[in-house]
């Protein structure tokens, strides 16, 4: 890692893996290193987003704009029709934009889609899927509470389980919204291989029916439960790992999710 810029200059983890990496809390002073260092015969390979949600679409241009493959963490955009201006760039530059989709690593989903891809064509899958990941008080008060920066809970907390009923069930054919307030939402969704019901939630006493004071996330299929709150821990180094092998998903990977919150939002 040459650089990294973050407004946060609480980033001592760099020490434990990269402590020679120049760190710049202004971007003005990054874009200027990173310019040195390509006019010196140095360019970068790959420029990471990791910064909010709202942010990604023009910090990702700009890494296309540094002669640098851009990987960017979820979601890619918080609309769909930013999109169309990301492909145009990979064109201009010849460069490509991969985002991070780690659940797509995750063992029981792996294990779902193969189910689903072994089924007769015409089964349909009847499904309750239950997402609850408390979050504290600071979350309203940060950028991730702001619905028009982190496009709300259902694309800042869902958009990776919407992506995970795509990427399995199929295309998406027809929502409802039945709930959508700061902390929660819910819904249905029919898919070509799936009819689902769907709740996220940020508040924890959505736990109480669970007995549980740890995240819920669960996923009952015509009566079977599967459980994916455990498992995640090493999902982002996989996705990094693929991307770096030549594997990973581009911008069309993400379209269906991404649009699929935004109407949802919209609902």
């Amino acid at each position: 890692m040459v650089a990294a810029f973050d407004p946060n200059d609480s980033v001592g983890i760099l020490d434990q893996y990269f402590p020679q990496t120049a760190f710049f809390t202004e971007f003005e002073r990054f874009d200027r290193h990173l310019e040195k260092i390509k006019r010196a015969g140095n360019p970068i390979d790959y420029l990471v987003v990791c910064s909010p949600n709202y942010l990604h679409d023009a910090h990702v241009r700009y890494g296309l704009r540094c002669g640098a493959q851009v990987i960017c963490e979820k979601p890619l955009v918080i609309n769909p029709w930013n999109l169309d201006a990301l492909q145009d760039m990979e064109i201009e530059t010849g460069k490509k934009v991969l985002t991070i989709l780690q659940l797509r690593y995750h063992a029981t989903v792996i294990a779902l889609k193969e189910i689903v891809l072994n089924a007769p064509p015409s089964q349909i899958f009847d499904l309750d899927l239950q997402y609850i990941t408390p979050r504290g008080q600071w979350y309203q008060a940060s950028w991730k509470g702001d619905e028009t920066k982190s496009g709300g809970i259902i694309t800042n907390i869902g958009i990776h389980l919407f992506d995970m009923l795509i990427w399995v069930f199929g295309a998406v054919k027809n929502t409802t919204v039945t709930e959508k307030t700061a902390t929660k939402a819910s819904g249905t969704l029919s898919l070509e291989k799936a009819n689902v019901r769907w709740t996220l939630s940020i508040d924890a006493a959505d736990l109480a029916v669970f007995q549980t004071d740890k995240p819920v996330r669960q996923l009952n299929m015509d009566g079977k439960n599967w459980n994916f709150s455990e498992g995640f821990t090493d999902l982002h180094t996989e996705s990094y790992r693929q991307i770096l092998a030549g594997n990973g998903w581009g911008i069309e990977g993400v379209r269906p999710s991404v649009a699929l919150a935004a109407t949802l939002r919209g609902s």
